[in-house]
C-alpha cells in the first residue's frame, strides 16, 4: 500500500479503550531486555527537564559537505484546498545509514570524542517530549563514544499523534499506530522530493557518500553535513561529531540562498470520509498548526531540533490529506493542500522548545556514559513512562538477530 519504505526497515475515553490503548500502545517496548543486560544508569525526565547549558552556534565547524541539492520549486506555495495537488510517488532512494556504517565518521574519528547522527540527537534532545519507546546503541571505545541505531529497529520510521489524548491503536485496521507510522514516512519521503525543481541542482565537491555503483535508483536530493560542535559544561570538554542532512535549496527576496529541510503534516483520520483540513487550511490554518503541535509534539520537536543543528534556513512544512480510495483493495491516495515555512529557531519558540535545554539534555547523557567502562551499551526509552535507562549488553548483542532475519529472507 505505501510503497518506497526506508531501506533498512522492514517494511477521554470509556474504561474499556481506555485499557485497550493501555495494553497495546502504551506498553509496547522497542526491544526487548534481556536477563545478561546490566542496568548501569536510571533517569527520570523529571531530573532533566529543567537543566540549561547554552547551544554554541556560533562555535560550530563545518568539516565536510557532500552529496547534491535541487532547488525548492515555489509554486507549491500557490497551492491551496480549491488548488490542490496530488502526491505522486519517487522512485528515489533514501539512505538511513547509522553512525559507524558511515565511512566519513570513520574518516572523521580523530575529530571529536562524541559521534552521532542528527536523528539520533534529537531523539535524545527531545526525550522528555516522547511517549513512544525507542532504544538506542553506545559504543565506548576507550576516549569515544558512538550513538548508533539496531539495524532492524522501527528508528527511522516516524511517529503519528504520539502526543495526542487519543493514541492510534494496533488494531489491524487501516489506522493502526504501524500502518499510519509507515504512511506518514511514505508520505514524507515522496514530498520531500516532489516540490523540486528536477532541473536545477547545486553539487558539492564530494558525493553522496552512500550511492554504490549498482544503485538502480536515483539517490534522493541531500546533502550530509559533518559538524564539529564543542559540548562544554562543567565536566571535561568534549568535541561532538555529527552528520546533520539538507534537503533542498531555495532562494530569498534578496536571491541569496538558503538550506531548507522539508517536511509533511498529515491528516489521516477522515471523520464520516471528510477531510477537515481541505474546509479549514485556507482559512484556519494557525488552528491546524496548533492541533498538529499538540498531537505531534515530540516529531515536530526533533524536525526542528534537526535543522538547527545542520544549519537549515528555512524548515518547511507540506500539509498533506488522504483522497478517497479509488475502489476497495486499491491503495490511498493522498492531495498536497498547502505549504508553510518557518525559521528553525523561530519555530522552536512557538513548540516551546528549549534549545539550551535539550543541549543539556545530550551532555547529561554523554557524562554519564563516559564515567561508563568500554564496552557496548543500549540507552532504552521506557514505554508510556519519562524513565530512560543505560544497560550494559554482551558484545554481540543484535548481531545474531540480523543474522537470523538475513537467513528467513534468503
Amino acid at each position: 500500500c505505501f510503497p518506497n519504505y526506508p531501506s533498512n526497515i522492514k517494511y477521554n475515553v470509556n474504561a474499556t479503550k481506555y485499557l485497550q490503548i493501555f495494553f497495546q500502545v502504551k506498553l509496547k517496548p522497542s526491544v526487548e531486555v534481556r536477563k545478561d543486560w546490566e542496568l548501569q544508569v536510571e533517569i527520570e525526565f523529571s531530573q532533566i527537564s529543567k537543566l540549561n547549558l547554552p547551544y554554541p552556534e556560533d562555535k560550530v565547524t563545518n568539516l565536510v559537505e557532500c552529496g547534491s541539492l535541487e532547488y525548492y520549486d515555489k509554486k507549491y506555495d500557490r497551492v491551496t484546498t480549491k488548488a490542490e495537488k496530488p502526491l505522486m510517488m519517487s522512485n528515489r532512494l533514501f539512505h538511513y545509514v547509522s553512525t559507524t556504517d558511515d565511512p566519513i565518521i570513520r574518516e572523521l574519528a580523530k575529530e571529536g570524542h562524541v559521534f552521532a547522527t542528527d536523528s539520533i540527537l534529537a531523539t535524545i534532545m527531545t526525550c522528555p517530549r516522547s511517549y513512544y519507546s525507542w532504544d538506542i546503541i553506545i559504543q565506548r571505545v576507550g576516549s569515544r563514544l558512538f550513538f548508533d541505531k539496531r539495524d532492524d529497529s522501527d528508528f527511522d520510521l516516524l511517529t503519528v499523534n504520539e502526543t495526542a489524548n487519543d493514541l492510534p491503536v494496533n488494531d489491524g485496521s487501516g489506522n493502526s499506530l504501524s500502518k499510519l507510522s509507515l504512511e506518514a514516512t511514505y508520505i514524507n519521503q515522496n514530498f520531500s522530493q516532489q516540490v523540486l525543481k528536477k532541473d536545477q541542482k547545486y553539487s558539492y565537491k564530494r558525493p553522496n557518500p552512500f550511492v554504490g555503483e549498482d544503485d538502480e535508483q536515483e539517490a534522493s536530493s541531500v546533502a550530509y553535513r559533518y559538524r564539529k560542535i564543542p559540548l562544554l559544561g562543567h565536566a571535561e570538554p568534549l568535541t561532538l561529531i555529527c552528520r546533520t542532512e539538507i534537503d533542498a535549496l531555495t532562494t530569498n527576496t534578496s536571491g541569496d540562498e538558503q538550506l531548507m529541510n522539508i517536511k509533511a503534516l498529515n491528516e489521516w483520520d477522515l471523520k464520516g470520509g471528510a477531510s477537515e483540513w481541505r474546509q479549514k487550511l485556507d482559512t484556519q490554518r494557525g488552528d491546524i498548526l496548533t492541533t498538529e503541535m499538540k498531537n505531534n509534539k515530540c516529531k515536530l520537536a526533533k524536525w526542528t531540533v534537526s535543522s538547527i543543528l545542520a544549519g537549515a534556513d528555512i524548515l518547511k512544512f507540506g500539509y498533506v490529506t488522504r483522497s478517497m480510495p479509488r475502489s476497495s483493495g486499491e491503495s490511498i491516495g493522498h492531495s498536497i493542500l498547502g505549504t508553510q515555512q518557518f525559521i528553525p529557531k523561530q519555530f522552536a519558540g512557538q513548540i516551546s522548545l528549549d534549545m539550551n535545554n535539550a543541549w543539556a539534555i545530550l551532555r547529561v547523557i554523554v557524562d554519564k556514559c563516559m564515567q561508563l567502562t568500554d564496552g557496548k551499551y543500549v540507552l532504552y526509552k521506557e514505554p508510556g513512562k519519562g524513565i530512560l535507562r543505560i544497560y550494559k549488553v554482551p558484545p554481540n548483542t543484535f548481531e545474531d538477530d540480523v543474522e537470523e532475519s538475513s537467513d528467513e529472507d534468503k
